[in-house]
This record gives structure tokens, C-alpha cells and sequence, in this order.
């Protein structure tokens, strides 16, 4: 009796469902994309930066420039300014685009700035995403509208209003522990086709629908949480837009590219060697603070100071981000 080595494959292709239809498992063959995004337009590491402020509560562009420099000479290939983590709720319109003009000033061509564009009032979102472009920027970062809880219908109206507002390449910032919604997955699919969007910085933590955009479109991923890097870029996913890597950019960088060059083992070294240090920057304190405590600690000329509602970290906080830290082998 002869055996065919396909009858397996033949047997599952001409199986029948309950009712009643073929199926077969090649039926998508060919209309899945199978994610490269070893050449993304805003690199693979990026930070979202902080924004030092004096004692008496102005924008210190002194120390912002300084550090902008720092993070691209440590590995960064882009930055975004006046995001969450820029304290934008409590900036000036005026004041971002001057941080925008400052981060340029910095670092020339040797990074992309991204500006944060976003509020929950489409109409200013519409002014700052004009404003950024007139300011140098080489990017919009977009969040969903915050607060408002608008339908699908209506974050795809806003994103692509403000896509539409300016000259830039727009990254859509998925965040819904902090804007009270997901995008939903349909709708960054249609998202995807205005030739303006190009990036997704995703925070939802949902790696079946993150898998879902990488195969169904060109958009580039970034991670926007600072544990799930490795992961997402084993997906496929371009990077990271960190937090994290205002105090641990080389490392971040060292992750990376071993992801680039499928070294796993150096990037599950790089990956464990950053846990204590993602948990002590992002599950104490909020981002802002945690940051510029961190750096301050570390010897970089900034204020801890952050404008209300935030308050700087107190005694009991510093000290479980002081833990988290020595138990990463730091010394400070």
C-alpha cells in the first residue's frame, strides 16, 4: 500500500465545517504582510522627553538643549517633545513650539523631532499641528482626544483633520488608560491609508490587535510601553518610544540592534538588565517625575521641579525608585 505524503495536508484543505462550507487553511495565503520595519522614518529609538523646568517655573532651554544632545549622542535617533511626559497639559502653546525650535537648535540633523500636537478641542489640535510645522518639527505625535470619549467615527474624523492640518508625518498615539478609549482596530486599518499617517505609537497592550495592524498594514510600530519592547520587535514592530530612555538610552540601543542583527540572547540579556530600571521610572512616580529625579541623581544639571498637578516624588516614592535602581546594580 503506497502512503501520500500529502494526505494530511489534502484531508485538512477538503475538510467540511458544520455548515457546510470548505475550508481551507491556504485560503489567505499571500494577503498577510509579513512586517519589515528594519528602516522606520523615525528610526527604532526614541525618546519623549522631559521639560526642565527653572526655579521659578519657566521652560529651561539651557538645560533641554543639553539633554536633547545627550540622548542623541547615548543612541537616540528621534525625539519627541511636549508629550505626556513633556508635561504638555501644562505647557503654553508658545511654550512648544519654542521647545520644538530648541530641540532642532540641538541636534541639527542628526535626530527627528517629533512635537506633540494634542489636546481633547480638534480645532486647537488643527493650530498646534500648523504651529509645529512652521516651527521646524519633522513630525506630529497625535493622542486621541482625552476626556471626550468621541465614537470610532469620531477619532477617525480627528485623526485625519489633523493629518490633514500640516505637512508632516503623523504618528497616532493609542493610549487608553489615559484618554478613556482604544482605537479600534478597524479604524487604525483605515487610518492607515491617509498617506500622512505613518506610525502607531501602541500603548494598549494588546498584542493580538497589535499583531493584526503589523500583517494588514505599512504602518510603523512603536512600542509605547517601555517593558514590551523586545516583544513588540520580535513581531516585526519598528521600536520604542521610551520614557525609560532618558537614564538607559545605551541599553535601550543595545536591545535593539540585537534585535536588528537576531542576536535574542544579547537582547534578552539587554531586556532583563532593564526591568528593575522600566519599573523604578515608570511604576513609582509619573514618568515626568520619576525622569528628572533620575537624571538629577545621576548628575545631569536639571531641576527635579515639575508644574501642577504634579507634585515631585516624596521621601517614601524616591525610595522605592532608589531600590529598584540598586537592585539594577546602580550606584547612587
Amino acid at each position: 500500500m503506497t502512503t501520500d505524503p500529502n494526505a494530511a495536508t489534502h484531508h485538512a484543505a477538503a475538510d467540511v465545517t458544520s455548515t457546510g462550507h470548505e475550508f481551507d487553511p491556504y485560503l489567505a495565503k499571500g494577503q498577510v504582510k509579513h512586517p519589515d520595519q528594519t528602516d522606520p522614518h523615525f528610526g527604532h529609538l526614541i525618546t519623549a522627553m522631559v521639560t526642565p523646568f527653572t526655579k521659578d517655573d519657566r521652560v529651561d532651554f539651557k538645560a533641554f538643549e543639553a539633554l536633547a544632545a545627550k540622548l542623541v549622542d547615548e543612541g537616540n535617533d528621534a525625539l519627541v517633545v511636549s508629550g505626556t511626559t513633556g508635561e504638555t497639559s501644562t505647557l503654553e502653546d508658545y511654550e512648544k513650539a519654542d521647545l520644538v525650535r530648541a530641540a532642532k537648535s540641538a541636534v541639527g540633523d542628526r535626530a527627528r523631532i517629533i512635537a506633540g500636537t494634542s489636546t481633547n478641542h480638534t480645532s486647537h489640535d488643527l493650530e498646534m499641528a500648523a504651529k509645529a510645522e512652521r516651527a521646524g518639527a519633522d513630525g506630529q505625535l497625535v493622542v486621541t482626544p482625552y476626556y471626550n470619549k468621541p465614537s470610532q467615527d469620531g477619532v477617525l474624523a480627528h485623526y485625519r483633520a489633523v493629518a490633514d492640518a500640516a505637512d508632516l508625518p503623523l504618528m497616532i498615539y493609542d493610549i487608553p488608560g489615559r484618554t478613556g478609549i482604544p482605537i479600534a482596530t478597524e479604524t487604525i486599518l483605515r487610518l492607515a491609508e491617509h498617506p500622512r499617517i505613518m506610525s502607531l505609537k501602541d500603548a494598549k497592550n494588546d498584542i493580538t490587535a497589535t499583531t493584526e495592524v503589523l500583517t494588514k498594514t505599512d504602518l510603523e510600530i512603536y512600542s509605547g510601553d517601555d517593558q514590551n519592547v523586545l516583544a513588540w520587535m520580535a513581531m516585526g514592530a519598528a521600536g520604542v518610544v521610551s520614557v525609560t530612555a532618558h537614564v538607559a538610552a545605551p541599553t535601550f540601543r543595545r536591545m535593539i540592534d540585537a534585535v536588528l542583527n537576531y542576536d535574542l540572547r544579547e537582547a534578552r540579556i539587554a531586556h532583563g538588565e532593564l526591568g528593575p530600571v522600566i519599573r523604578a521610572l515608570m511604576t513609582r512616580v509619573q514618568g515626568a517625575v520619576s525622569s528628572k529625579l533620575v537624571l538629577n541623581w545621576m548628575g545631569f544639571p536639571i531641576n527635579t521641579d515639575v508644574r501642577l498637578p504634579l507634585v515631585q516624588a516624596n521621601e517614601a516614592e524616591q525610595e522605592l525608585v532608589l531600590a529598584d535602581l540598586r537592585e539594577a546594580g546602580w550606584k547612587l
